[in-house]
């Protein structure tokens, strides 16, 4: 959905800032912490451990839009290191208020049928089966909060939308209990036993149906956590899913259903860094912070594009300029799982409409080697899975912190070493600490390069280097 996560930033950096002058636990673990009273970790299914994700817009990702073309493209995404394909929502699109002339995909008018754009059932079916043998899995958009004005629940079942009034309204923000601009959809009621009831029903039927892996949940703040929590057993019932929650404000959500949530605060921040209004060293506030917020077993999805970003605050050129590949670098190491938006690996350079037919323009395919590297190296080192299967980071000191970002990841007997000039000029920094000294292969140029405390680098405008043992 096309919300506004500004708040969401600001508010965890200023958390973040306030938290700056915190220690960094660097204490690992390897199992879910046993002391959790309130709750433990939701269930999680076990190719989830070193897993990444690839966000595809139907839509947009081919000229004929349609699920056939999509199911052409998965060796080429398995081929890559993609694990997870987030398929944006697959529905039926509402024409009551629409938006522009094909109205938006998260104005949904039946939450079981398939866009007649996008191709049949069978066909869906057919590309779960296809990325199933390729060893792929697939999550798809799900919109809980809200309808279309002409979904079939609306004739059906009236009396599970909110009303002000007597009369249905758009979604209600819970933080100010008054109702968005957000003119193409309207408000379920989650105060009603028998709509959550046909909800669950109909997240069930698409993993009962097409044996789906799991859903990325949009705003998903917006829906009583308590719901989350009635949800999540139902789904497992049928297979252990994997559950993504667009939000990040309510840290119980990795207690009651999700395996991750989005990293709306570290996509800001590293926008901030690339621009020049904050220095790299924040980066380490931010964590800190976010360590303090989360269970113990959280993680994130770390991004630099992805559909609201691309359309509507820049593409990846726009957002991160000449520093763009070290903020993928970035994101593809820190503590998290990596998102790749569809064309980044043709080197997206548009920001694609969002209401209206607009293809990628997909090339050669010339980035998908820089991808492939990330996201190979991800599957292959242990310090780089997620959650708790992976190593935490732990902060390389320089005497040039606040534009040189180190680090190394540990677990077992693999370790990762990340160096990152995170400004426009050149760096020459003595790197302090201990605990990753050793030889290692660069990632990208495959040569040797030996480190130690206290040795100097130098690194140009913007430069990377990803070290593995």
């Amino acid at each position: 959905m096309k919300h506004s996560h500004l708040a969401i930033a600001l508010s965890l950096f200023f958390l973040a800032t306030a938290c700056r002058n915190t220690s960094t636990n660097t204490e690992q673990t390897v199992t879910v912490p046993a002391d959790t009273t309130a709750s433990t970790a939701p269930p999680s299914p076990d190719w989830a451990h070193n897993a990444t994700i690839y966000e595809v817009n139907t839509r947009q990702f081919s000229v004929d839009g349609n699920f056939k073309a999509v199911e052409a493209q998965l060796p080429r995404l398995k081929e890559m290191g993609v694990d997870i394909i987030w398929l944006m929502p697959i529905y039926p699109i509402s024409q009551k208020n629409k938006k522009g002339n094909l109205g938006s995909p998260y104005a949904v008018a039946d939450y079981k049928a398939v866009n007649p754009e996008y191709g049949t059932l069978d066909d869906f079916k057919q590309l779960v089966n296809r990325a199933h043998a390729l060893g792929l899995r697939v999550i798809l958009d799900w919109i809980p909060n809200h309808t279309g004005w002409d979904h079939v629940w609306i004739e059906e079942h009236p009396d599970w939308y909110t009303k002000i009034n007597g009369k249905m309204t758009t979604p209600i923000d819970p933080k100010t209990n008054k109702p968005t601009d957000w003119s193409d959809v309207v408000d379920l009621d989650y105060g009603n036993p028998a709509m959550r009831k046909g909800m669950i029903e109909a997240m069930q039927y698409w993993i009962k149906e097409c044996d789906i892996d799991g859903y990325r949940c949009d705003v998903a703040g917006y829906v009583p956590n308590d719901f989350w929590a009635e949800l999540r057993p139902q789904l497992d019932k049928i297979k252990t899913v994997f559950m993504l929650s667009e939000w990040e404000d309510d840290p119980d959500q990795f207690k009651s259903c999700f395996n991750m949530n989005y990293g709306w605060a570290m996509h800001s921040m590293m926008k901030a860094v690339a621009k020049g209004q904050q220095t790299a060293d924040k980066i380490d506030s931010l964590r800190e912070a976010n360590q303090k917020r989360f269970p113990k077993w959280y993680y994130q999805m770390l991004f630099t594009q992805n559909h609201d970003e691309n359309t509507s605050n820049g593409t990846l050129a726009e957002s991160f300029g000449p520093g763009a590949n070290a903020f993928i670098v970035l994101s593809s190491t820190l503590e998290g799982m990596p998102l790749v938006y569809n064309g980044m690996e043709s080197n997206l350079n548009k920001r694609l409409a969002f209401f209206e037919k607009d293809t990628i323009s997909w090339g050669t395919y010339s980035r998908s080697n820089f991808f492939e590297t990330l996201l190979t190296l991800k599957h292959r080192n242990r310090a780089l899975w997620n959650g708790v299967a992976g190593g935490k980071v732990v902060k390389i000191p320089t005497d040039r912190d606040n534009k040189v970002y180190a680090f190394h990841r540990q677990r077992d007997t693999d370790r990762v070493i990340v160096l990152l000039n995170l400004s426009g000029q050149p760096q020459t920094a003595q790197l302090g600490g201990d605990g990753y000294e050793g030889m290692y292969t660069e990632v990208f140029s495959r040569q040797p390069m030996n480190l130690k405390p206290n040795v100097t680098i130098t690194l140009k405008p913007w430069e990377y280097r990803v070290l593995t043992n």
